[in-house]
């Protein structure tokens, strides 16, 4: 783990960006959705909008806030958290589709597009976010002779 309390790297900025656009945007998603499926299903396809964007947004928030936590320890700790929060997506997306398949209050057309254009938007704003960022190609690295506390 990193000594200083005070560190940060200097992807963190760019990491909560991406996270509140993310969010922001799959919310957007989500009333779009409610209004357009419910107009075609009633209040199944209100439901399920609702549901496949909250999705959608919980699994863009578990890969921000992984990456986010797990910047603060060394190496095999960062890809152990990541990857742990991976396969937990995973897992959770799996029981959430069979808990969801047969639901009487689901439209399962409404679901899987929201979900499916909430997985695009939120890889076309973390691309655009990352994109825009001005990040240095060399950054967080101590030259030789530098303290490490000054930065």
């Amino acid at each position: 783990m990193t000594s200083p309390s005070h560190y940060r790297n200097s992807a963190t900025p760019v990491l909560r960006r991406a996270l509140w656009r993310g969010i922001t945007f799959t919310g957007v998603l989500g009333v779009l959705a409610a209004m357009g499926f419910g107009f075609a299903f009633g209040a199944q396809g209100v439901v399920s909008a609702l549901i496949g964007a909250a999705l959608a947004a919980a699994f863009l928030g578990l890969t921000a806030a992984s990456v986010l936590i797990a910047q603060r320890f060394d190496m095999v700790v960062f890809f152990a958290i990541v990857m742990g929060t991976w396969i937990l997506k995973f897992a959770l997306f799996l029981i959430a589709a069979v808990l969801l398949r047969d639901q009487p209050w689901i439209s399962p057309l409404a679901l899987f597009v929201t979900l499916i254009v909430g997985v695009i938007v939120s890889l076309v704003t973390d691309v655009t976010v990352v994109a825009k960022s001005r990040m240095p190609f060399a950054s967080d690295v101590s030259l030789p002779g530098e303290d490490s506390a000054q930065r």
